[in-house]
């Protein structure tokens, strides 16, 4: 079965490790579910990532409405993934976020697209949530793609 989606988690990449990953698995275009496009990890900011994802011939677009609310992102570094679960359902629920999803759907039906967020463990994420509400509009699988452990050198995040 096709996939109706990808997800990744750059918690553990490099931006030429996440192009790599994207490449082999046939990625046209990158949607940032992340609320806000921000990073303290050197190319994974917006314009940064943006701008890398353009010169390997991948799109991105950011849809902030599918991000997970800051209660939501506090519930996971808390270690209470079920609780942002919770959280994240309802954000998932309203007008805003449903058209977003109504967008991502359709795009997911004409190209591969993968949804990116900072956890390495899909399992800790929202984009997952997302990931599934797309799969089961679409008719598809879910393919989690995974990255390797970070560079020795580089700082892990925050």
């Amino acid at each position: 079965m096709t996939p109706a989606v990808f997800t990744i988690g750059y918690e553990r990449a490099t931006p030429s490790s996440l192009l790599a990953a994207l490449r082999a698995a046939g990625v046209r275009r990158v949607v940032d579910v992340r609320a806000l496009a921000n990073s303290r990890r050197p190319g994974f900011a917006k314009r940064a990532l943006s701008a890398a994802l353009e010169e390997a011939g991948i799109g991105y677009l950011h849809l902030p409405a599918l991000g997970t609310p800051p209660e939501g992102r506090e519930a996971v570094r808390a270690g209470r993934p079920e609780e942002m679960r919770r959280i994240f359902a309802r954000r998932l629920a309203g007008t805003e976020a449903q058209a977003a999803l109504a967008d991502l759907t359709d795009r997911a039906a004409r190209e591969p697209v993968c949804l990116l967020c900072l956890e390495a463990d899909p399992r800790n994420c929202h984009r997952t949530l997302v990931a599934e509400a797309v799969a089961a509009r679409a008719g598809g699988a879910i393919d989690h793609l995974h990255l390797g452990e970070p560079d020795a050198d580089l700082p892990r995040p925050a």
